[in-house]
């Protein structure tokens, strides 16, 4: 089994021991992404409603940089650190997915890197 590191510099670098995503065949493993502005490594600056736009610009940079795109994207993980926040991040994700919607799952979580509200991990197959 051939692994591919992806790797780009518009999605904030790995902030740990793991790769922005791995390429296995024609599926691709997004890491999780949190809130990190690529060129600056600093969160956004706003709230969950910001948080998230900027969390699935950053999983569309790694996608892109895998050879795909969000629409690729068939399944998720929402890490919530406030149930609370749940319609405003299903308003933000509906901005960029449409029909067919991709499976999964929200969790909520006592806390996240770097004090953020919303993390979010994904699994692409291409072709």
């Amino acid at each position: 089994m051939e692994k591919k590191v992806i790797h780009t510099a518009l999605a904030p670098e790995a902030i740990g021991p793991y790769s922005q995503a791995i390429k296995v065949a024609e599926t691709v493993y997004l890491s999780g992404q949190i809130p990190l502005i690529a060129n600056t490594m600093e969160l956004i600056g706003g709230g969950v409603k910001e948080q998230a736009e900027q969390v699935f610009e950053n999983l569309k940079a790694v996608a892109e940089a895998s050879g795909g795109a969000l629409s690729d994207i068939v399944k998720l993980t929402i890490y919530l650190t406030d149930m609370g926040d749940f319609p405003i991040v299903n308003a933000v994700m509906a901005d960029y997915f449409s029909l067919p919607y991709p499976a999964r799952a929200t969790i909520g979580v006592a806390a996240l890197p770097k004090n953020c509200c919303v993390e979010v991990d994904a699994v692409m197959v291409l072709g």
